[in-house]
């Protein structure tokens, strides 16, 4: 039979228990309330089932781990401990050390188990101890009862179940233990996570740009006229003749000047906006029922 750490087995077992941790609950003695050590562990089988508890007796042996069978545990919550069932101080002791590197066979377990399945106290019937005290004189000592031990069944690992032995492994009705009974739900949250990137930038593009410049440019016009009075007579002094240069005249055109200026054209406003949508999952979730095999015996449930 294959065990599992339950952490192993089930790594989301924490939420099963509402958040309760077995592990780390300190572990005392029935009765006389006497520490004993602290779970480190749980192994569970092949189906989920507790089957040991892994107990750090570091409060009697340093560094020593032992098993305790679920069966010989009560679990209280409400003080976060853990109550063992029939164990002494010599049980513990005489208990194989749990090794994790060690392989759980079933004859390392039948060590295990052959420590519990030792009787530890004897209790006589209250008949039978009210009867010794009537008939016994008052002088006369009350004779000690011997023990009669019980006969321990033989098992083999071929037809060996952890349900033959219910007092190990099973619930204890006695030490009235509350099952519990859970149920999953559909927890709804959100993860923001990113989609993508919006990356913003500019980038220069050019153009051929026109622009018509009207321009002016002189030239001479010369003119000749013959006047009105053409073939009149002048005087000698108003008749200048010269020769070279009688005249100038300055010419004059204009040429484009074309320079660049920049202007704001526009402006990019960048922001972002946040839709909403309601999204509907589902998902399969688990949830327990009680059943109750009572055969004929009358049942009250309040």
């Amino acid at each position: 039979m294959v065990l599992y750490k339950l952490a192993d087995f089930e790594p989301n077992y924490r939420d099963s228990f509402e958040g309760q941790d077995i592990n780390g609950l300190g572990v005392y003695t029935q009765g006389s309330d006497e520490k004993i050590g602290s779970v480190t562990d749980v192994l569970v089988d092949e189906e989920g089932h507790f089957r040991y508890l892994v107990v750090d007796l570091g409060f009697w042996i340093f560094g020593k781990k032992v098993l305790l069978p679920i069966g010989r545990a009560r679990i209280d919550y409400n003080v976060d401990r853990v109550y063992t069932i029939g164990l002494n101080r010599a049980q513990a002791e005489s208990l194989p050390e749990f090794n994790e590197r060690q392989t759980l066979d079933y004859d390392y377990e039948e060590r295990v188990r052959g420590v519990y399945r030792q009787p530890t106290d004897y209790t006589l019937p209250v008949e039978a101890s009210t009867s010794v005290d009537a008939l016994a004189p008052l002088d006369t000592p009350t004779p000690t009862p011997t023990p009669t031990p019980t006969p321990t069944p033989t098992y083999t690992r071929d037809d060996y179940t952890y349900e033959r032995e219910p007092s190990l492994f099973g619930l204890n009705e006695q030490e009235n233990q509350t099952l519990k009974l859970y149920e999953e739900r559909l927890i709804a949250s959100k993860r923001r996570q990113k989609t993508g990137e919006v990356s913003i930038g500019k980038h220069v593009e050019t153009d051929t740009a026109r622009i018509a410049i009207p321009i002016e440019r002189e030239r001479v016009v010369i003119e000749r006229v013959t006047p009105a009075d053409a073939g009149t007579a002048v005087s000698g002094r108003e008749a200048d003749f010269r020769e070279g240069e009688v005249a100038r005249i300055e010419i004059h055109e204009e040429t484009p000047d074309v320079r660049k200026e920049a202007f704001l054209r526009e402006e990019v406003r960048v922001r972002k906006v946040v839709d909403q949508e309601t999204v509907e999952t589902q998902e399969t979730v688990r949830r327990e029922e009680l059943d109750v095999n009572s055969g004929n015996l009358p049942i009250e449930e309040r």
